[in-house]
Formats: structure tokens, C-alpha cells, sequence
């Protein structure tokens, strides 16, 4: 099934989105009030148990106000525009089923359906486990690549917590370690002029938010946050 748009056809998104949001699974994020409207996620699985689950993100009212949607527009809108732009710069996110709007009864209903994250771990979860240091390492120097190319392409995540960085590990024949870093729930992720103003909002929110990472862990993301920054050509390079 392909991503759907704000600029689909009615009577397809009438069809498609009526069976997403009639769908029923279980609430990881029950339905909570905010931004004026109610915003939660359920837990769905599929038909054919060989594909992975599905998150889909249900949202009434949840709108946010700018220059150009002085009236008010679905947060999820705006979050799909960061999915595709992370997408561009060769970060990994979860994989976009659906994802649309519709105005009925003069509110916003709005949607968004991704893939479950196949063989990665929070970063949350990450630290509740024994992990050897060389791997820890490996992964907080990945985590640092990702953060630093965002930023250095104009994006800041917004919502930098561990529960939102998951990281998926490999030891491969011969000793040599492989990691990969993934990044979600980009519904509060936007556009940033300077380089410092994300890095401060995103190292930030992650260091007051680190759980069970140890201080010396988040010395180490920040030193080889800075020795990305300083090798921007390599950075940018997905």
C-alpha cells in the first residue's frame, strides 16, 4: 500500500481512511487531550503474521497554527513532511503505510500508519541491558553522525527522548561491529536556521532525558557529535 497524501482523491481517502480509522488493536499511547484535540496510538497486527506490526497514530483536533495555517493544521500533516525529509537525508524512520487528513463535523481527523522498526531497541531499552562497551560506543558514535547530519541539513527532532532513537546492533564475523540508528515520532521535528539551536534543543532534551545512560555515555555522544560537525562532507553522506 503506498503513502497517501493530503491530495489524494475523497473518494479513495473516504474508502482508505474509514477502514484505518475503524481498525482496533492495542493502545500504546492511549487517546490523551492535548493541543486542543485527543492524540494516541494503537497497536495493530496483521493479517499475514510473516509482515511486521503496525503503529497507527489517531488524532481528532490536533492542529498547530503558523503564518500559513492561521486556522489550524493536522500535526500529523507536518510530521509526514519530516518523515520524507529524513528519508531524503538517509535517515532511517519507520516505513509510512498511510497517512492523511479529512475535516468531518467541522473537525480534523487525521492519520498515520508505520511499520513496527524490525530488530531495533530503544535507546531507553538499550540501557536497561548489559551491553559491552565497544558496542555502546560504536552506537553512540553512530547516534551522533544522525543527529549531527540532521542538523547540519536544518532539522532539529524536536522530541529528542531515548524512547524516540532506537538502535539495531550487529557483531559480524571477525569482531567488526555494525549499528544502525533510527529516529521517530517527528511530530514536534522543524525547521532550524542555526546549526546550534537545534543542537542545543535536541543534546539537550536528550541529556535531562537519558534514564539510565551514564554521564561519561553522554560526554562521549557530545565529543563525537563535535567531530562530526567538523567533517561535514563525510557527515552529509548517507
Amino acid at each position: 500500500m503506498g503513502v497517501m497524501t493530503e491530495k489524494a482523491s475523497p473518494q479513495l481517502i473516504t474508502t482508505e481512511f474509514d477502514r484505518w480509522w475503524n481498525s482496533s488493536g492495542i493502545w500504546v499511547e492511549p487517546a490523551n487531550k492535548r493541543r486542543g484535540g485527543e492524540s494516541g496510538v494503537q497497536l495493530l497486527q496483521q493479517r499475514d503474521l510473516m509482515r511486521p506490526p503496525l503503529y497507527c497514530k489517531r488524532q481528532i483536533g490536533h492542529t498547530y497554527r503558523t503564518f500559513l495555517h492561521p486556522f489550524g493544521r493536522p500535526t500529523i500533516l507536518r510530521e509526514l513532511q519530516a518523515y520524507r525529509a529524513f528519508a531524503r537525508l538517509g535517515i532511517k524512520t519507520p516505513n509510512v503505510v498511510y497517512c492523511t487528513a479529512r475535516q468531518k463535523h467541522g473537525a480534523w481527523q487525521a492519520l498515520l500508519v508505520t511499520e513496527a522498526l524490525q530488530g531495533f531497541v530503544s535507546l531507553e531499552q538499550w540501557y536497561a541491558v548489559e551491553n559491552s562497551a565497544a558496542l555502546t560506543k560504536a552506537a553512540l558514535i553512530q547516534l551522533a553522525t544522525t543527529l549531527a547530519r540532521l542538523h547540519l541539513a536544518g532539522w532539529q527532532h524536536g522530541c529528542c527522548y531515548p524512547k524516540h532513537i532506537f538502535v539495531k546492533s550487529q557483531v559480524n564475523e571477525g569482531g567488526t561491529v555494525t549499528v544502525e540508528i533510527a529516529l521517530l515520532d517527528l511530530e514536534k521535528s522543524r525547521r532550524r536556521l542555526r546549526i546550534k539551536d537545534a543542537a542545543r534543543r535536541d543534546l539537550g532534551q536528550l541529556g535531562r532525558h537519558r534514564g539510565n545512560m551514564p554521564e561519561t555515555d553522554l560526554l562521549f555522544l557530545h565529543q563525537a557529535y563535535q567531530q562530526a560537525l567538523n567533517n561535514p562532507a563525510g557527515v552529509l553522506q548517507p
